[in-house]
């Protein structure tokens, strides 16, 4: 369970830096500015990500494209909850909305993207074991 919280920690401050740094660099570059509000849901979003991404294993019985999408759109269904909650306090527009959810999908597809390449690296790397260890019995 440690080494969850360690992989799941280290996570979400891979994200997080990711999406600021592109954040930080794409205002730099159209010269809009970015509120603390903002920063915080991009964190809150990190958060959600990586939590729903690191529960794969709950889809070990699902095709991988099927437990992509399905851990797309519980991440969708948690963001908008999240922002449901947010609209309570300060309104969101439909066209906001829209924004936030396409802000979430664009890191969320890079980052699922890595996540995805190393855990296919390391399933590839435990089949060399496995077949290591069978060739010498």
């Amino acid at each position: 369970m440690k080494e969850y919280f360690k992989k799941l920690f280290l996570g979400i401050c891979i994200s997080y830096t990711a999406v600021s740094i592109t954040a930080a660099v794409i205002n730099a570059i159209t010269g809009m500015e970015n509120d603390n509000s903002n920063t915080l849901v991009m964190f809150t979003f990190c958060v959600i990500a990586s939590i729903v991404l690191s529960l794969y294993s709950l889809f070990d019985n699902v095709s991988p494209l099927a437990m992509m999408i399905i851990q797309y759109v519980a991440a969708c269904l948690f963001c908008g909850l999240f922002l449901f909650i947010i609209s309570r306090y300060e309104p969101i527009s439909p066209r906001g909305w829209f924004e936030y959810f396409r802000s979430f999908t664009i890191p969320y597809v890079i980052i699922a993207g890595v996540f995805y390449y190393y855990l296919f690296k390391e399933v590839k790397e435990q089949n060399k074991l496995i077949h290591e260890i069978q060739e010498q019995n």
